[in-house]
């Protein structure tokens, strides 16, 4: 039997909640499943961990998750800590000491989800964001130089490489080819006159290696426009690690809401683990109250075992989410229900096994 051995980071607020929710699925299915199994080994790293310690993972952290298959994070951030030191101290670590450069947020509309959009089908919201993950304008680079003076200068620098740059456009391109999909590049050219026209550059360069793949290329602040007002025009897309965090917020709001969100974080030659994680927060207004909506991590889980080449699992999985859906039944508070996180999960669970999940 294969075992796969998972590092568990839940982190602050409702991350533990939430994060249980999607071990108990990814536990449920390997059992249904029978060839394979999950191995969890718990970190307590995260804000709570920094007010304790200063800092947000072990010295010898990275050491310790090199040894995993996969990590599973809940959620980080808390009052107190602020927001640059929860994500630059721990899950920017991980993405680029780990190389995890490909950033994969679904943008789909499943059946019974709320859509915020008028004369928009369903069907027309089916979108895959491959986002760069370790350089870009989060690459970290720059300067604050005469700190506290009347001249005080900052430089915030995007870093765009070549091999960055492109590796990250072919992945796209790669997975368009076997999709049968169209790919989308998102860039800023016209105003960020050295990054965004070279990633044009490289775009149009990769495009002539795949012809059997329709491409198009608009500037972020049209694609935001056209996200809302023509969805159906984005099948896969490719962006900078700016642009992606912030369309993928609007992909959410308009595909059923931020607890529908789910983000992988891969390193696709498999030379280190690879990261999945719900992307809504740590929502410390809700957290301990047994409320949060586990949807998120349960899909951040389908990613995983998308990951392993369990894909049949994870559309099951999918599929089980958008039936919770339809049904109507049992849903958090966020999603007008009255349900518990416990709740939704232990359904999920009832229809996995009601499921032909066990036919390999």
């Amino acid at each position: 039997m294969k075992k796969f051995k998972i590092a568990v980071i839940a982190g602050d607020g409702i991350g533990p909640e939430v994060i249980d929710e999607g071990i108990k699925v990814l536990k449920k299915t390997a059992e249904l499943d029978g060839s394979f199994s999950f191995d969890f080994t718990y970190f307590p790293w995260g804000c709570e961990y920094y007010t304790q310690q200063g800092r947000m993972m072990a010295e010898d952290g990275m050491e310790q998750l090199k040894e995993f298959d996969a990590i599973y994070l809940g959620a980080v951030g808390f009052p107190g800590v602020p927001d640059h030191i929860s994500l630059w101290d721990l899950l920017l670590i991980i993405r680029k000491s780990f190389d995890q450069y490909v950033n994969i947020r679904p943008v789909k509309l499943l059946n019974g989800a709320h859509c915020p959009l008028q004369n928009i089908e369903r069907e027309d919201i089916d979108m895959l964001f491959i986002r760069e993950n370790t350089e870009g304008e989060y690459s970290g680079a720059g300067d604050w130089l005469f700190k506290g003076q009347e001249h005080e200068v900052v430089l915030q620098n995007g870093v765009f490489s070549r091999k960055g740059t492109e590796r990250i456009i072919r992945y796209a391109f790669e997975t368009a080819k076997k999709q049968g999909r169209s790919l989308t590049s998102i860039s800023k050219a016209n105003a960020l006159n050295y990054s965004m026209v070279f990633w044009d550059q490289v775009f149009e360069e990769v495009s002539a290696e795949y012809p059997e793949v329709k491409t198009a290329s608009y500037l972020v602040d049209a694609a935001a426009m056209l996200m809302i007002t023509d969805p159906k025009r984005f099948e896969v897309v490719v962006t900078s690690n700016l642009f992606g965090d912030i369309l993928t917020d609007v992909g959410a709001a308009i595909a059923g809401g931020i607890g529908l969100a789910a983000g992988a974080n891969i390193n696709p030659e498999g030379t280190f683990p690879s990261m999945f994680e719900p992307v809504h927060g740590s929502a410390p207004d809700i957290a301990g109250r047994g409320i949060g909506n586990p949807l998120a991590s349960i899909w951040s889980a389908s990613q995983m075992l998308d990951h392993f080449g369990y894909e049949h699992h994870g559309k099951k999985v999918i599929d089980a989410i958008e039936q919770l859906l339809v049904e109507g039944e049992v849903l958090t508070p966020d999603m007008k229900g009255s349900s518990s996180t416990s709740e939704v999960g232990d359904r999920l669970i009832e229809l996995l096994e009601k499921s032909i999940i066990a036919r390999v």
